[in-house]
């Protein structure tokens, strides 16, 4: 019934090993969803081995490679891993680190969407009074980059990249970035009520882009935040899933607002290193 099938690589773990219940290397996707403890995770990997005589040593080597159990770290994690790992190579190494990484970004964009909400609250956003700054143009430039490389990457199959653009995107590019740029217009008591909508605007609606541009990657907080952001958009469609993909727009595209932020990021990154370095 597909007209696709995309065959990913043999998953092994993180020795390049292929798990098997013989080796009692293997990782049941359950546990690392929604976590087990060591002495119930020893158990597990020691029952019904093909070779009764490995139990010690598969004991020994369990509680050596995770003396605390497994945490819990979420579906959306887990196949955010296996994208970011399904590169063009034959095979790959489960690395539980990575899945650690991930369940942090996917903290990262919950807490994100909290200041995003905390900042609009019930505040009604005006629409016909948009008038974009410098940092506006740049984050929704920078978007519309993003955009055209996500769907380049699903075109090539390249999900490895597809994680790795949008990871970099959300957690650099709007998190660490454009969220402290609104900060400094929505906390300064000089900003006009014009450009305080402006950047509420853009603060949500970049978000809501984030969403749509993540939700085939880590469906479950995608949908949950995107319920949240909704409303604000005047969004009537009842999941996201009904939802078009992003699209590259060409009138998004500011390389002036671009190229000029750059140079303050530079500069701003300049001056951090130089407090590191010099210890001030």
């Amino acid at each position: 019934p597909f007209k696709t099938v995309y065959i990913h690589g043999l998953i092994r773990d993180s020795l390049g090993q292929k798990m098997s219940k013989s080796k009692g290397n293997v990782l049941d996707p359950v546990d690392l969803i929604d976590g087990i403890d060591l002495e119930s995770l020893v158990t597990k990997r020691t029952q019904h081995l093909m070779q009764p005589k490995l139990a010690k040593q598969v004991e020994k080597q369990t509680r050596k490679n995770f003396p605390d159990g497994i945490a819990a770290h979420g579906t959306d994690a887990l196949r955010f891993t296996f994208c970011a790992l399904a590169s063009t190579g034959r095979d790959i190494n489960f690395d539980m680190g990575r899945m650690e990484g991930y369940r942090n970004f996917c903290n990262k964009l919950w807490n994100a969407a909290r200041f995003v909400h905390m900042q609009i609250g019930d505040t009604a956003i005006d629409f016909k009074t948009i008038k974009p700054s410098i940092t506006d143009q740049w984050i929704t430039s920078r978007l519309n980059h993003t955009i055209k490389l996500a769907n380049d990457h699903f075109e090539q199959y390249r999900f490895d990249l597809l994680a790795q653009t949008l990871y970099e995107f959300t957690w650099n590019e709007y998190c660490d970035w454009y969220l402290e740029f609104a900060k400094c217009t929505l906390q300064n008591p000089q900003a006009t009520e014009i450009e305080c909508n402006t950047t509420r605007y853009t603060l949500v609606s970049i978000l809501e882009n984030i969403l749509r541009l993540l939700h085939p990657l880590t469906p479950f907080i995608t949908e949950e935040i995107w319920q949240t952001v909704r409303p604000t958009l005047g969004l009537e469609t009842g999941s996201i899933m009904l939802q078009s993909y992003p699209a590259e727009q060409a009138e998004h595209t500011h390389v002036d607002a671009e190229n000029s932020i750059d140079a303050v990021k530079t500069f701003v990154s300049s001056i951090r290193n130089l407090r590191g370095e010099m210890n001030i």
